[in-house]
């Protein structure tokens, strides 16, 4: 397939050439593959400027996209590729393999420092959900800051870069340019920018901005990071999101309301303890879906309301696939359960076969639908059984639909038990979130007036 690229996409192609460091925080579905693939092309066979480059990238789309995006540009063809996954053997093996570019999964990122240490052998990286690095305590964040005097050019690719707040874009910020920007350490950006918030004596929990740190923030990145979002450069199909309110039987909320309250039903199976607040948060987000583990390790079965609405859902839609979002295994068992034809996207050729309109309901946690994969081609439907806390999650999960090659009217369907946790996740947590991730990309919003 021959690429032309969008104006936008361009001056992207444009921009990794000429900063040795750079962010591309690109809303999803806008071409962040093609445009990094395109600046390495020009990079490798035009400037003569790199020689390897390391891709890291979730596992599947560093299985599935970045191999497939070489196959389907016509301009690509030329360079070679070779993903380093599987167990150790398998990755060494690749390692030695005469290529242009190498894909390891973020997970190994500890095994291939440790493997080359002083001997980095790639003159270019490309961080592929970069905001996967946001925690400073991570294991593949201090790794990879090992490393960083040893890449002449880094690019760090996202669509949330500030997934939980302005605090995650430090590490993710370092990476870039060791500090220049935010500061050479967390502290010390922590520091600057933010004032204790919930804490306990000499204990603190959480940290809010101070007055005017946002704008500060922002600032500071420009010209570090490009920020765009689709609806600003691409004309995607409408995205309508619906919310359906279930109201549980009186017998259930009894329950629900006896666990909010003493923290613990007791069953002879087991019973069900919410000891801390995080813990009696996931049992009652649990409940709300219809089943809890216990603290045997079993699975107590409280309530079907959610799976009748999703009967009535699927019926509504005609024909049409969907894909069904589930936060917990014993979700995707009751589901499977119910709808034994389903398919689960981590089963052999479930993208293909589901772009293929081979499968009529689609089964995924959002961890493993949410970084890289295109499911516009086989429908237009997501069902959100049971949601997540993790803005990222939700927003990418969500594009896997919403996204360039979607042709119809995209419907966003969430069931949540009324007057449970679920009301607030969807209500609070994931749109205060929202409001604060848009803050920072209309901040950083890059517009190119003259390009188009």
């Amino acid at each position: 397939m021959r690429f032309k690229p969008y104006y936008y996409q361009q001056y992207c192609i444009d921009k990794i050439i000429k900063n040795p460091a750079i962010g591309i925080w690109l809303d999803m579905g806008m071409g962040k593959s093609v445009i990094t693939l395109t600046a390495i092309d020009e990079l490798i066979n035009d400037y003569f400027s790199i020689s390897k480059v390391l891709i890291i990238a979730p596992l599947m789309p560093a299985r599935n996209v970045w191999p497939t995006e070489l196959i389907k540009w016509d301009h690509l063809r030329n360079l070679t590729i070779s993903l380093v996954l599987g167990n150790a053997e398998q990755r060494a093996a690749a390692l030695s393999a005469d290529a242009d570019i190498y894909v390891i999964n973020r997970e190994n990122t500890e095994w291939i420092v440790e493997r080359f240490k002083r001997q980095w052998p790639f003159d270019m990286v490309v961080i592929d959900e970069l905001s996967s690095f946001k925690s400073s305590k991570a294991i593949r964040f201090r790794e990879l800051r090992r490393v960083r005097k040893y890449i002449n050019r880094i690019v760090g690719l996202t669509g949330t870069p500030a997934p939980n707040g302005l605090m995650d874009l430090w590490p993710q910020v370092y990476l870039l340019d060791t500090g220049k920007a935010l500061g050479r350490t967390l502290g010390s950006y922590r520091d600057e920018y933010f004032t204790p918030d919930k804490r306990n004596g000499n204990i603190i929990y959480s940290w809010k901005p101070k007055d005017g740190a946002e704008s500060q923030i922002y600032k500071r990145l420009d010209g570090l990071c490009i920020s765009m979002k689709s609806a600003d450069y691409l004309r995607l199909p409408e995205r309508l999101d619906v919310t359906h309110k279930i109201v549980m039987p009186d017998t259930i909320t009894e329950l629900y309301r006896r666990l909010e309250k003493e923290t613990i039903l007791s069953y002879e199976d087991g019973d069900i303890d919410g000891t801390t607040a995080a813990v009696l948060a996931n049992k009652l987000l649990q409940m709300a879906g219809g089943a809890v583990y216990t603290d045997a390790g079993t699975v107590r079965h409280i309530h079907d309301e959610k799976l009748n609405a999703l009967d009535d859902l699927i019926e509504s839609a005609n024909g049409s696939p969907v894909v069904i979002f589930y936060a917990y295994k014993h979700e995707r068992d009751r589901l499977l359960a119910r709808y034994p034809h389903a398919v689960e996207i981590k089963a052999k050729d479930s993208v293909n076969s589901w772009n293929n309109g081979e499968i009529p309901i689609l089964l995924a946690h959002p961890a493993s639908a949410g970084h890289g994969l295109n499911l516009q081609q086989g429908g237009h439907i997501a069902i959100w059984f049971g949601l997540t806390y993790s803005l990222e999650l939700y927003q990418q999960a969500n594009r896997r639909l919403h996204r360039m090659g979607q042709t119809q009217t995209v419907l966003i369907h969430h069931l949540v038990m009324a007057g449970t946790i679920e009301e607030t996740i969807l209500d609070k947590v994931l749109t205060q979130k929202e409001e604060r991730q848009n803050a920072l990309i209309e901040a950083l919003k890059a517009y190119i007036c003259t390009m188009s």
